[in-house]
């Protein structure tokens, strides 16, 4: 086992209608997502949820530019920005808290409002999930997901994942009601 620093990542993964780019260089989040946020449309730009959390898409972006990159160096978690032929930021996928003595990564999605339903969130998460077990050897990926996000557990279940448990009362949402979240895993060797 290298230390995360030293293990090779690939910084371009490539689906049949994506391209997952790393944010690998410092700025390269800020200077990319100036071009494709252009694209995105007022509501867009304003809140998404990321961990049961509502953040600004821009702000998030542009102003963690620089952790992203970090992070991509140390190995503590891997951004991908997924674009379509023409350039446009369609979704985002990343693994995250990452354990690499398992190793096992926890993986994290989003997808622009117009290109929902599309199944581009389920395309990336699903490369994703590919390469965690085939490029850097994983022996565990999972996600949390509200049990009320029947799109976000689809993507789960698209990316070959299986529902462990749900946790009830687990965290509380920015509306201040309690939720219940649930636990999908892929483990290795399962088709």
């Amino acid at each position: 086992n290298s230390a995360p620093i030293l293990r090779e990542v690939l910084r371009e993964l490539r689906t049949d209608r994506l391209i997952l780019r790393s944010v690998h260089k410092k700025g390269m989040a800020n200077s990319f997502t100036k071009q494709s946020l252009r694209h995105l449309n007022n509501s867009e730009l304003g809140l998404y949820r990321y961990r049961g959390q509502c953040l600004n898409l821009q702000l998030l972006l542009q102003k963690r530019s620089a952790g992203k990159f970090s992070c991509f160096i140390k190995r503590t978690s891997l951004v991908y920005l997924a674009v379509d032929e023409s350039g446009s930021l369609v979704a985002i996928a990343s693994l995250h808290a990452i354990n690499w003595s398992v190793p096992k990564f926890e993986i994290g999605y989003w997808c622009r409002a117009n290109r929902q339903r599309q199944g581009f969130a389920a395309e990336a998460a699903s490369e994703l999930v590919r390469y965690a077990f085939e490029g850097l050897g994983a022996n565990r990926i999972e996600a949390l997901t509200e049990e009320e996000n029947l799109p976000s557990r689809a993507v789960c279940e698209s990316a070959g994942m299986k529902l462990e448990g749900i946790m009830r009362s687990e965290r509380v949402a920015p509306n201040g009601v309690l939720v219940n979240r649930c636990i999908y895993a892929k483990v290795r060797g399962e088709a």
